[in-house]
């Protein structure tokens, strides 16, 4: 009888060890939006260096911003065994079907950066754009004295980023009556030859333009180029947002006014932290929300230096 417990414990303590085993994060899947966009590019380096130090392999995937492409990327993923997804949608319209494709195959999913409206990650890590799209907002309506004429140019209609901070721009304007919104556009990419198309496009049709809020830096830089070809006789307030790291030289040497600097380097890791803990059945929140800092001349220096 003593001998039966004693191989009865045994087989309990094994099968634990296996349970153990099988709750461990080994292989993660990383699906990126679109890797020519710098942002994405300093979460995917923070992801792989976060992994590579706790020994987990990473299979990385580039959706080029098609959405298409990243259902088919993952559906790729789930066959090689991954055991947790890191997901950044390439946008708004097919960004449900990897969170149900993985979820139906029992992998835990981390958005980063963008939500799938109607079937959400596991958790959400983003920075958060309504406060600081209001920052950036506040600090050019402030700078052009509080009226003007303004321009947005958005990102990729629908995806929560461009919704977030539109969001927090809304709260701006309807502070400042004195601001009127003349010119709106959606980019498709987030890319810095949308910015200059679409800005260029604007200043022709309204060469008033004093106050330009772009959703993103590409975008801030392609439309600061527009600006510099028509040369306006005034000044005109450029914001942008995100912290690339081109841009915040650009920003140092007056090229644009403001951004928010995200903590792209600290997403990363906390992606990677996000995926052990749901792979081993612990609580994570559904929502992971950082700030993100006002950058100006005053300050850009620290962010050069050493992105948070």
């Amino acid at each position: 009888m003593r001998l039966l417990g004693t191989l009865a414990a045994s087989a309990a303590l094994m099968a634990l060890s296996v349970s153990a085993q099988a709750q461990e994060l080994k292989t993660l899947g990383l699906a990126v939006a679109n890797l020519q966009a710098n942002f994405f590019n300093q979460i995917k380096q923070s992801v792989e260096a976060q992994a590579q130090s706790e020994g987990i392999k990473v299979i990385t995937v580039d959706a080029k911003g098609d959405g298409p492409t990243q259902v088919n990327q993952i559906q790729d993923l789930l066959t090689q065994n991954i055991d947790a997804l890191i997901y950044i949608p390439a946008g708004a319209a097919a960004a449900t079907v990897p969170v149900k494709l993985a979820k139906a195959a029992g992998v835990p999913v981390v958005n980063v950066d963008r939500n799938a409206e109607g079937a959400p990650g596991d958790t959400f890590i983003a920075t958060d754009s309504v406060a600081s799209a209001k920052a950036v907002c506040d600090y050019i309506v402030e700078k052009a004295g509080g009226s003007g004429k303004m321009a947005i140019i958005h990102g990729q209609k629908g995806t929560t980023p461009e919704v977030d901070r539109m969001k927090g721009c809304s709260e701006t304007l309807a502070a400042n009556p004195g601001v009127e919104v003349v010119a709106e556009q959606w980019s498709n990419m987030w890319s810095q030859d949308e910015g200059f198309q679409i800005m260029q496009n604007m200043l022709q049709a309204h060469p008033d333009i004093s106050i330009v809020f772009a959703q993103a830096d590409a975008l801030a830089l392609g439309a600061a180029q527009a600006i510099k070809v028509a040369n306006p006789s005034d000044k005109i307030w450029l914001a942008g947002f995100d912290g690339d790291t081109a841009a915040l030289e650009a920003l140092k040497n007056g090229v644009f006014d403001v951004t928010a600097t995200q903590q792209t380097q600290l997403m990363g890791r906390m992606a990677v932290e996000s995926a052990k803990k749901l792979v081993a059945g612990e609580d994570v929140p559904a929502e992971q929300l950082l700030p993100a800092t006002l950058t100006t001349t005053e300050n850009v220096d620290g962010f050069i230096a050493n992105h948070p």
